[in-house]
This record gives structure tokens, sequence and C-alpha cells, in this order.
């Protein structure tokens, strides 16, 4: 009988050798290094987002002021018609104090019917 050889290849053994331990260890230091990198761009990323928000907050915070101010303005803009038309009535108004000295006669309205009431529930 002759012994023959086997057919099947080699097989690589699953007992860790160094040469192994060498390349995991490296491995491992790469994926934590990777892993840091993840977390500081992670990071990075949460604190753009807070940023922005704030960004945008600001941004309508500004637009409320814009939009007040031009009320403002429009408030502001009427004061002077508003002087304009509360010197017209104090003039008409003191034309119309002359034209009743003028006349020496004045009309006033007296509440008879009020007046009556009162003496009424008084007796």
């Amino acid at each position: 009988m002759s012994i023959r050889q086997s057919s099947i290849p080699a097989r690589a053994s699953y007992a860790p050798s160094q040469s192994s331990q060498g390349a995991n260890s490296a491995a491992m230091a790469k994926l934590l290094e990777k892993k840091k990198e993840y977390d500081a761009v992670a990071a990075l990323e949460k604190a753009s987002t807070l940023y922005l928000q704030r960004i945008e907050a600001l941004g309508e915070d500004c637009e409320i002021m814009a939009k007040a101010g031009e009320v403002h303005g429009q408030v502001l803009e009427q004061w002077p018609r508003m002087f304009q038309i509360l010197s017209l009535f104090l003039a008409s108004r003191e034309k119309q104090d002359d034209d009743d000295a003028s006349e020496g006669q004045r009309l006033v309205r007296l509440p008879i019917d009020e007046l009556q009431q009162q003496t009424s529930e008084q007796s």
C-alpha cells in the first residue's frame, strides 16, 4: 500500500498566531480611531443643528422687529395729519364760539324729564 497525498489544500489554523494577533490589534486600533472620528462628526452635526436653530430664531425675531418698525413708522406718519385735523377742529370751534358770542344767544338743552323725576323721588 502506498500513502496518497491529500488532495485538500492545507487549511489555515484556527488557533491565534502572533501575526493574526498583531493584525487584530491593528484592526481594533483603526476601528477605535474611526469610532472617535464618527463621534466627533456626530457631535459637530448636533452642534451645527443647534446653531442653525438659533440663527433661524434670530431671523424670525428680526422679521418681527422689522414689521413692528414698519407699523411704528406708519403711525408716526399719521401724526402730522392728526395735528392738522385737530387744528382745523379747534379753529372751527373758536369760530363757532365767536359766532355765539356775537349773537349773545346760546341754546342749552335741559333734561326736564329727569329733573322732574329726581324731585318727585326726593319728595
